[in-house]
């Protein structure tokens, strides 16, 4: 198992925000978010990525789709909750894994319910990859605006349940 990472943070760049996504296969949604969380979340986030029952790979389509915008994904690898280390997290974001999602301690908990694009042709998955992307700039955006202090959303900060958690009912 990995060495416990930073305590839980304040979104500080010398202490970026610890976040968990889950999704049941760890192969594309959550691969793809901590992904987007590197690229976009440098010194805000501490991303990892894990599933409730890991594929062992991830998805060659995946791969693919992070290639197109310039990430390399080839470099990671399936993992389950025992394979990241361990809480507490600041953010733990579900996507759209309903009662296969184990609960994790965190400070903030989202659910993106995101359809599992590995069956999707490809407009499909890219609309997926693509709503990923910008969901992850809204957490780098509310993780940058956290004060160091209180460990709380500053005053221009959207809430943990703001404009990128999903509407009531889908």
């Amino acid at each position: 198992m990995p060495e416990p990472s930073n305590p839980v943070s304040t979104g500080s760049p010398s202490t970026p925000a610890r976040v968990l996504f889950v999704c049941i296969e760890n192969a594309n949604r959550s691969q793809m978010a901590e992904a987007f969380a590197r690229m976009e979340g440098e010194g805000v986030l501490e991303p990892f990525s894990a599933g409730s029952r890991p594929a062992g790979v991830v998805n060659p389509r995946a791969v693919a789709a992070l290639a197109e915008v310039g990430y390399d994904l080839s470099t990671h690898r399936s993992k389950s909750l025992d394979d990241v280390p361990p809480g507490p997290y600041d953010w733990v974001v579900t996507m759209g894994c309903g009662d296969a999602c184990p609960w994790v301690s965190a400070r903030f908990r989202e659910d993106w319910d995101l359809p599992d694009p590995k069956h999707l042709a490809a407009d499909g998955f890219h609309a997926v990859r693509d709503e990923i992307r910008r969901r992850v700039q809204g957490l780098v955006a509310r993780a940058a605006a956290l004060t160091p202090d209180a460990g709380l959303p500053g005053p221009d900060a959207a809430s943990s349940a703001g404009a990128d958690a999903p509407a009531a009912g889908g």
